[in-house]
Parts: C-alpha cells; sequence; structure tokens
C-alpha cells in the first residue's frame, strides 16, 4: 500500500540510500500506479478514469460495485483521490529523485492546489485527520514549498497554518485526539504523536532525511 511504500522510501533515504537506489525505484513503479493520472507510468485500469493528478491508497486486485464502496470509487469505478495519500505519494516522488518538472509531480502539486486544507483531510473529512497533518508537513517540506497557492489563488504559508490548526485543537493537557476513531486517531498516544511531528516539519530549514544522501 502507499502509506507503508512511502514510510519505507523515507527510511531509506534517511540511511543514505540513493534516489537511484533499486528499491526505491522500484517502489516508484508502484507509487506511479497509485496516482489518478494516465501516462506512460500507470498501466493500471483506473488511469485515466478520475485523473485529476491525485493518489489512493492501493491498487484493488479484484472488481467492486462501486455502488456498494461509494467513499472508496467513484460512479464510473475509478478510484478516489484524498489528501493523506496525495502527499504520501508526492513525498515518495520527491525522494526518488523527481523534480517539479515532472508531469507526475505536477499533477500531485495541481490536487494539492485544488484542495489545500489544515482544516480537514481532503476527500475523508475527520478520517485520519493527524496523520494527514503529518504527511502534509513531511511533504511539503521534502518539496521545498513555502507556501501553497489554492485554487482560488491565494497563497498559504503552510506552516503557520498547521502550526494555527493544531494550536486550536490541542488539548488541556497538551495532548491531541479526533473525535473520530477511524484509524484509532481517537488514542491520544497516537494522535499527539503525529502532531508532534507534524509540528517538527514546521521548522524552518529544518534537516530531511535525504539531506546526507546526496
Amino acid at each position: 500500500d502507499l502509506s507503508n511504500t512511502s514510510y519505507m522510501i523515507e527510511a531509506l533515504r534517511a540511511v543514505d540510500a540513493g534516489e537511484n537506489d533499486p528499491a526505491i525505484q522500484r517502489a516508484l513503479q508502484f507509487i506511479s500506479r497509485c496516482q489518478n493520472l494516465e501516462s506512460e507510468h500507470n498501466d493500471t485500469p483506473f488511469a485515466g478514469l478520475v485523473e485529476d493528478g491525485g493518489f489512493y491508497y492501493e491498487i484493488p486486485t479484484e472488481k467492486i460495485d462501486p455502488s456498494t464502496s461509494p467513499e472508496r470509487f467513484t460512479p464510473n469505478g475509478g478510484l478516489r483521490s484524498y489528501g493523506s495519500m496525495t502527499y504520501s505519494g508526492l513525498k515518495s516522488m520527491v525522494y526518488a529523485g523527481l523534480t517539479p518538472t515532472d508531469p507526475r509531480v505536477k499533477a500531485a502539486n495541481e490536487w494539492i492546489s485544488n484542495h489545500y486544507s489544515v482544516e480537514e483531510n481532503p476527500g475523508m473529512g475527520s478520517a485520519g485527520l493527524y496523520y494527514y497533518y503529518h504527511t502534509f508537513g513531511a511533504s511539503l517540506r521534502a518539496a521545498n514549498l513555502d507556501e501553497v497557492i489554492d485554487a482560488d489563488g491565494k497563497k498559504h504559508d503552510w506552516r503557520a497554518d498547521l502550526i494555527e490548526e493544531l494550536a486550536s485543537e490541542q488539548q488541556p493537557d497538551g495532548s491531541w485526539t479526533n473525535k473520530n476513531n477511524r484509524w484509532f486517531e481517537d488514542d491520544k498516544n497516537l494522535a499527539t504523536s503525529f502532531a508532534l511531528l507534524a509540528l517538527s516539519y514546521c521548522k524552518p530549514n529544518a534537516t530531511q532525511p535525504d539531506d546526507d544522501a546526496k
């Protein structure tokens, strides 16, 4: 799945694996096939059904009736993109050596611009919100972006937005928790860990996992 794959790539870069490491490049093939973008890099039947440049969690291995899973599938059988996976996909592509001019990166950045938010996990609402904050910060830092321009042309200092939002959600005891218990984020230990990781990415010029690998 895209979540574990993105962690694997980040871990390899952290232990000095280069962007051309065979394992990272093999992973990039899978990542490219989890993007809603029809290209030479995506040969799945889902590639051109949504075509918004976002990412989804995994590639189905069996046919599922879209009407039975409206959260996951579009009416035409495509796979819905959502925020946490799109940021995971972008981060992974950056660590795999893709540049902003690559069509896959450009499409992911366009999706992010069109769905910019620190109030929800776009496409999933409050589900996985703190995981989303973590991937949001990690991805934008890895991509060396200081601001995001949204669909209305407004510039956002994403660090300031994220810090402000997390400050507003912090509990009196210093923890964070998600009222939505999906993926166990109602557990303060998990949500707080994700929140602290997200805040760590807000430090300007913070060391990135691939800094020492170049």
